[in-house]
């Protein structure tokens, strides 16, 4: 009897063959997201800035604009698990439960311009995706480009969710 497939979203989810973290660095504008509990009171503005914390960690600072007219932030860490491939681990939990393995949530880069310019951002699970960009405002086409991306690696499209940029 021939085996049988697996389905885009319980096959493992590769990443980008190449990472160079340096030029990862710095402000990262949320373009698009599959929604999540932990990102419900953001309503614009929502970006992420990556520095190095030490040679194996990236403090990550994610700001965003709430209802109310205020910005919120939320401070974390960044480890890699395999740094060429650009598979992450982060936590937004304190320092003293990172011990822990379940605040580590996955962060892995599955697509990346060679400019350093876009990114699709996924965990193996397909239950979260961003897609980033280094300006507020990203060309049509390669949006297009990275949901169809995400869609072939099994990723529901259909609930993702453009993010507003004033």
């Amino acid at each position: 009897m021939p085996a049988l497939a697996q389905a885009p979203s319980e096959a493992p989810l590769p990443t980008i063959e190449s990472f160079q973290p340096t030029r990862y660095l710095g402000t990262w504008y949320e373009i698009a997201k599959l929604p999540n509990r932990f990102q419900k009171q953001c309503v614009a503005n929502t970006r992420a800035t990556y520095e190095v914390l030490n040679e194996n960690a990236i403090r990550v600072t994610n700001r965003c604009d709430t209802a109310e007219g205020k910005t919120t932030q939320a401070i974390g860490e960044a480890r890699y698990v395999d740094q060429v491939r650009g598979k992450l681990e982060v936590r937004f939990a304190p320092a003293w439960l990172s011990w822990l393995p379940m605040v580590w949530g996955r962060y892995w880069i599955i697509d990346l311009d060679p400019a350093y310019d876009s990114v699709l951002v996924g965990e193996p699970s397909r239950e979260y995706l961003w897609i980033l960009a280094r300006s507020a405002n990203l060309p049509p086409q390669r949006y297009e480009a990275l949901l169809g991306r995400a869609r072939e690696l099994g990723f529901d499209v259909s609930r993702v969710e453009r993010s507003i940029q004033r």
